[in-house]
């Protein structure tokens, strides 16, 4: 049950950067939902072996190359997903970097509230 939570709040935070951002578009709520869903999937599985492929790298920019990397998991998932265009490198850079700050935020908001029921 976590994990459908985890993903509709991560549906709901990619809508609303994709909304903020005009240099990133996702045509329905629906697309939204596939795009979780795949960004789970490639963050699970290719994420940790990029970081361990560029890990000197990421060392040397002091942890800053994982942003290239969260940006270059954008551009892939637009490859898969129908309804999800991105703009360029940047468009996906700064979607990754507001994206996890609108899903964090939301995360912390639904702890708040459970916490006070």
């Amino acid at each position: 049950m976590n994990f459908l939570i985890r993903l509709l709040i991560a549906s709901i935070a990619a809508f609303a950067t994709a909304y903020l951002l005009p240099g990133v578009h996702i045509d329905h709520f629906t697309t939204a939902i596939w795009l979780a869903l795949v960004l789970a999937l490639l963050n699970g599985i290719l994420r940790p072996v990029l970081i361990l492929l560029t890990l000197p790298i990421t060392v040397f920019t002091l942890g800053l190359f994982l942003l290239v990397i969260n940006a270059f998991i954008i551009l892939l998932a637009e490859h898969v997903i129908r309804g999800f265009r991105v703009d360029g490198f940047w468009w996906a850079l700064l979607f990754s970097i507001v994206m996890s700050l609108v899903s964090s935020f939301m995360e912390r908001l639904g702890r708040r509230t459970q916490a006070e029921n």
